[in-house]
């Protein structure tokens, strides 16, 4: 659906104007199964990592991995100051797990405290980070193949099924 609305307005549109002036490849505006299933992928990937400017190491991909930026990006805002804290917090109990630590129990929301426990939040904060990264990024790239799979082969089915329909209705004369 959404592409025949950028299919109809192809011709001369603004959207190849700007990647005609700009020199872009067509692969970072496309809307096609692989193009956005790898912008999630790429998306959900550096959303999860604890880091500031994620956006720029979506684009910092493009080079490597053609894929639909737009999505990308709008992936990465998944973790935004609303979500970041739950997050982060849920990264950092999965690495002490996967680590068999017990984490820290008395926290406190002051820099001194940050900078004295500073090596016992940062080791399990990224190994959990490195876990969600890449396992649920993945799980959600095959999942959204395996969903846009589906709906196709099922449209490809109404569509032989409609062709053989209006075939046996034909009448001949």
């Amino acid at each position: 659906m959404i592409r025949k609305a950028f299919k109809k307005k192809s011709s001369g549109s603004k959207l190849d104007k700007f990647i005609e002036k700009y020199n872009l490849p067509r692969e970072y505006l496309s809307i096609n199964r692989k193009s956005v299933s790898r912008g999630v992928l790429v998306g959900l990937f550096w959303g999860f990592v604890p880091m500031p400017m994620q956006m720029l190491a979506v684009m910092a991909m493009t080079p490597f991995l053609r894929f639909n930026v737009p999505v990308a990006i709008s992936m990465v805002w998944l973790s935004n100051p609303f979500t970041m804290p739950p997050m982060y917090y849920m990264e950092y109990l999965t690495g002490n797990f996967i680590l068999g630590r017990e984490g820290l129990s008395d926290i406190e929301i002051s820099m001194d405290w940050f900078s004295e426990n500073w090596d016992n939040i940062v080791i399990p904060l990224y190994t959990g980070t490195a876990f969600y990264s890449i396992v649920v990024s993945s799980l959600v790239y095959f999942f959204d193949q395996s969903i846009v799979d589906r709906f196709s082969e099922k449209r490809k089915v109404r569509e032989r099924e409609k062709k053989e329909k209006v075939k046996k209705q034909t009448i001949y004369f």
